[in-house]
């Protein structure tokens, strides 16, 4: 499934559209079908169409995966913009690590009492975006904002040809 950007308007502001409209009708849902149903089918649909889209990009994108992997991040980086503040802590050839220590998306998500919506539909992303870099790219992250942590903590290790052989 393609899923069309619209490069007129922040990701952010994207994000609180979709929020609005689906907060709604997943409150609905929780009064009907009961909060946990209502979040496992919500989160494993919303899953797998951020998956799907991730995925779309990557077949869109040229080169070896770790390439596609770049291209996707570059052009998410574009959007998100100053919507998060990072801490730099290295970046290289190999590696790239950082936090983000700052989140607007986090913040927009408390704001509206769905954080576990947010991470769905944001955080989880940077997972599918890893994917299309494997096995040359290897992601970890242990914490994020979203889910009440300080700070995101984002490491990128790039492995060797041997490794991924």
């Amino acid at each position: 499934m393609d899923i069309d950007v619209n490069e007129n308007i922040s990701l952010l502001d994207e994000v609180r559209m979709q929020a609005l409209v689906l907060i709604p009708v997943i409150r609905a849902l929780r009064a009907e079908l009961g909060e946990q149903s209502t979040n496992r089918i919500v989160s494993n649909a919303l899953r797998d169409w951020s998956r799907s889209g991730i995925q779309s990009s990557g077949v869109q994108a040229k080169g070896c995966p770790k390439e596609k992997w770049a291209s996707v991040t570059a052009t998410s980086m574009r959007r998100i913009g100053n919507d998060i503040d990072i801490e730099w802590i290295k970046q290289d050839a190999n590696e790239i690590k950082f936090n983000v220590i700052g989140c607007r998306y986090a913040d927009l998500f408390r704001q509206l009492g769905e954080p576990e919506l947010g991470s769905v539909l944001l955080c989880e992303t940077d997972v599918h975006v890893a994917e299309l870099g494997a096995p040359e790219v290897e992601f970890t992250r242990t914490q994020t904002i979203m889910q009440g942590a300080d700070y995101c903590d984002f490491h990128y290790r790039m492995k060797s040809e041997a490794e991924t052989k």
